[in-house]
């Protein structure tokens, strides 16, 4: 599937980095982030079939068991030192704010993490324990995101975006970078996306290492703006972002990522929450990794694009697993 931007030319594309920012967030993340494992299993080759041979990226092992470890060490690692003790603010359901909590932990940042109400205990019980200020209320990440905007004038902090910030999409651009340096003839890779970040860095990388690799882009059936914006060849917002998949319940598009995803995405599926609790659960039985909602994204678009990839070498990234206990014992009891 050829992009609705118009061709495969990613030169042509206004990028929001360039690949040398990912040499210098590898280079900033190397004392502190091990390289992930990437491994294929042939029970997991067998279960999506197609003669696919899929390789993944193990982000759940990286010290907040997300690749956002690698966004939020690249941002606070890059800031100024009086930045840093004035502190940061960022909106997160989780992972993001995780990994911004712990890069603050390591370079002496104060943080502060905004948090929509009923967010996932868990995760907000990991960050508290980085020492952050938490603040809850909202109703979904869209909305904290204008809590976390109203903090930065109120107190003089830096925003921490998630996803419209360089550094942070430099920071996730180093796990594709792994991936390649290790496996330089794979076919294509299958991403989920939430803000962009992970699929952004993607295709930084591949137009400078590989520009025939097919990177294609995964979103929640319940939280597609991007996904449906993408199609449309416009910005779309949408009323909700309903899924269990929290790392992907996003309703708008991102000004430093869209651009790149329409012109770059080889091609851009959905999936239903049964997919990507199916996926969850083949992770858990084929590796024996627990995935959450968003980490096994990847995965689920890969059996909706099995056809276009049918005996190829495919990349999917389980990009983090901290799923709460309480959503995993819904998806193993198949409720999801």
């Amino acid at each position: 599937m050829t992009s609705p931007g118009g061709g495969s030319d990613l030169r042509a594309t206004p990028w929001p980095i360039a690949f040398q920012d990912v040499l210098e967030a590898r280079r900033r993340l190397a004392p502190f982030l091990p390289k992930t494992p990437l491994r294929s299993y042939p029970a997991l080759d067998q279960a999506v079939g197609g003669g696919i041979r899929v390789l993944v990226k193990h982000e759940n092992h990286n010290p907040t068991n997300s690749f956002k470890a690698r966004n939020g060490l690249s941002l606070v690692s890059a800031l100024p030192d009086e930045t840093r003790r004035r502190g940061l603010v960022a909106a997160t359901r989780g992972n993001h704010g995780l990994g911004v909590a712990w890069a603050g932990s390591l370079l002496g940042a104060r943080v502060t993490i905004c948090v929509p109400a009923g967010n996932n205990p868990e995760k907000n019980e990991a960050m508290r324990g980085f020492g952050v200020e938490l603040i809850e209320g909202g109703r979904d990440y869209d909305e904290v995101v204008r809590t976390a905007e109203a903090l930065r004038a109120e107190r003089g902090l830096y925003l921490a975006h998630s996803t419209n910030d360089k550094t942070v999409i430099a920071g996730a651009a180093t796990l594709t970078l792994e991936i390649l340096e290790e496996a330089p003839r794979l076919d294509a890779l299958v991403i989920g996306v939430g803000g962009g970040s992970q699929a952004v860095g993607a295709l930084v990388v591949a137009r400078e290492l590989r520009p025939d690799l097919k990177v294609y882009g995964v979103q929640a059936e319940r939280a597609s703006a991007i996904h449906d914006s993408w199609h449309r060849g416009q910005p779309l917002s949408k009323d909700s972002a309903d899924t269990f998949a929290d790392g992907l319940a996003t309703r708008n598009t991102y000004e430093m990522t869209f651009p790149a995803l329409r012109a770059g995405l080889a091609g851009f599926v959905t999936a239903t929450e049964g997919e990507i609790a199916a996926a969850l659960r083949l992770y858990l039985k084929t590796t024996h990794n627990l995935a959450e909602g968003a980490g096994a994204a990847g995965l689920a678009g890969l059996f909706r694009l099995r056809e276009t990839l049918a005996g190829k070498t495919v990349g999917v990234v389980l990009s983090g697993s901290n799923i709460d206990s309480a959503t995993l014992s819904r998806v193993l009891a198949g409720e999801l």
